[in-house]
């Protein structure tokens, strides 16, 4: 069924903030649909104008209910149940296969959409045919800007940021190479295209998907963002952030469950990206390249636990 616009949630036990997500979400969609917005069972939301749109849900094995809750309360969703738990790749791919929305919306279950944020993503691709990718403003729980974009990863600029040179350099003119990947000098305050958005909440194309392609499930959790992005750009679009919409995000609920697991992702991932997109010809150059990173994996994880072993220890 052809419709405007499509959006895509993975949620893997996040049930109260999902119950939040969705809140907001149908409060925007009734207002964009007017007075006259009615959710039926097929899961799309219309007005007489036409505009419509169609919610997904890709439950990822959740362990605290949020499946049931959706099904329950949030009956205009199409929920879809996974009896485990296939990544955030995967997940979105079930839907994205589905989809038959103009527009598509990949969005997390911890963000709360604010006024005007899915009208204003919507028309800003609409008035710049080469965006293949919007992103948002995300804000914090506190209401503060989130600085949620980066620049593609480099083999050097990733070792500045996992050595921990982008804080030590974080109040230094001399140390601006060194918070390029982050782009911690910049405010996230107007509106400029950009390498690689936070994936929290990314509104494309159908024809870019056409084109580019579904994410790769290679990635189980963290960078196939990334990797997606690069492969829009080297497409020839363009990617943006707009600081005219909103999106609160409540950042990293479902990966501080699983912090461990999430810091190996995280740099396997990157790994995938390094091997997929920069690799050489030199191999051994690939094993240094990984040897590395899981070095400094390893040591991520220890330093977390040693953190929580200190906490424990004043609790006690």
């Amino acid at each position: 069924m052809a419709m405007d616009l499509s959006i895509i949630i993975v949620s893997w036990n996040t049930r109260e903030l999902l119950d939040r997500c969705l809140s907001a979400l149908h409060l925007e969609l009734n207002a964009l649909a007017s007075a006259g917005a009615t959710a039926r069972s097929t899961s799309v939301i219309t007005r007489d104008a036409g505009l419509s749109f169609e919610v997904f849900v890709i439950d990822n094995n959740s362990q605290d209910g949020s499946a049931d809750m959706v099904a329950s309360k949030h009956a205009w969703v199409r929920l879809i149940r996974n009896q485990e738990n296939l990544g955030f790749a995967r997940a979105n791919n079930q839907a994205l296969r589905q989809v038959g929305g103009d527009f598509v919306l990949l969005l997390n279950p911890d963000t709360e959409v604010q006024k005007d944020a899915i009208g204003n993503l919507m028309a800003f691709l609409r008035n710049h045919p080469q965006c293949g990718v919007v992103a948002p403003q995300l804000l914090n729980s506190d209401g503060t800007i989130q600085r949620s974009c980066r620049a593609f990863p480099t083999f050097i600029g990733m070792l500045y940021e996992l050595i921990g040179l982008s804080r030590l350099f974080a109040g230094s003119n001399a140390g601006s190479r060194f918070r390029a990947y982050k782009m911690l000098d910049w405010n996230h305050d107007d509106e400029r295209q950009v390498d690689q958005p936070m994936g929290a909440c990314l509104m494309t194309r159908r024809q870019v998907l056409d084109k580019v392609g579904l994410l790769d499930e290679g990635y189980f959790m963290l960078f196939e963002e990334v990797d997606w992005c690069y492969r829009v750009k080297q497409t020839g679009y363009e990617i943006w952030f707009t600081d005219k919409a909103r999106v609160l995000h409540h950042h990293g609920q479902s990966i501080k469950q699983v912090k461990v697991r999430m810091i190996l992702s995280s740099h396997r991932g990157m790994y995938r990206f390094w091997y997929k997109h920069y690799r050489g010809n030199r191999w051994y150059m690939d094993g240094i390249a990984f040897g590395g990173l899981m070095l400094l994996a390893y040591l991520r994880i220890l330093a977390h636990l040693a953190r929580r072993l200190l906490g424990s220890a004043k609790q006690a």
